[in-house]
């Protein structure tokens, strides 16, 4: 994998958070219709916290490895917090994507914020 930085790389190859995540709180889903890249985010909250996150990804080893490091990055953070999170933040803290690749920060940022909206959807209906 040349261009990836060793955190990227490591994310593919060792994924972190892979799975269903059963009855889940908020679930997220993006494609990028360009590339065929997809995406599901299944989180749970509790007290306005993500405290857990699982994902299911149908793409390149980019998209893998941003699913699996954003995973990690946001569980502990607020539901603010996850929703302030940007792509570009995403692909800095794993060392750079190559500019092809930018695309799979995008997915990885937007289902999770997919995820927090559905919660939220969920919340208000009084679910």
């Amino acid at each position: 994998m040349p261009g990836y930085s060793e955190l990227v790389r490591d994310h593919f190859e060792h994924p972190r958070n892979a799975g269903v995540l059963e009855d889940p709180d908020g679930i997220g889903e993006r494609a990028n219709p360009v590339c065929g890249d997809r995406m599901t985010v299944m989180i749970r909250v509790a007290e306005g916290r993500v405290t857990e996150v699982r994902w299911q990804t149908r793409g390149c080893p980019a998209a893998i490895a941003t699913s699996s490091f954003a995973s990690e990055l946001v569980r502990g953070w607020t539901l603010g917090q996850v929703r302030e999170l940007t792509r570009e933040a995403i692909a800095e803290a794993m060392g750079g994507l190559p500019r092809d690749k930018v695309h799979c920060s995008v997915l990885a940022a937007d289902a999770l914020k997919a995820a927090i909206a559905d919660f939220e959807r969920r919340q208000a209906a009084g679910g």
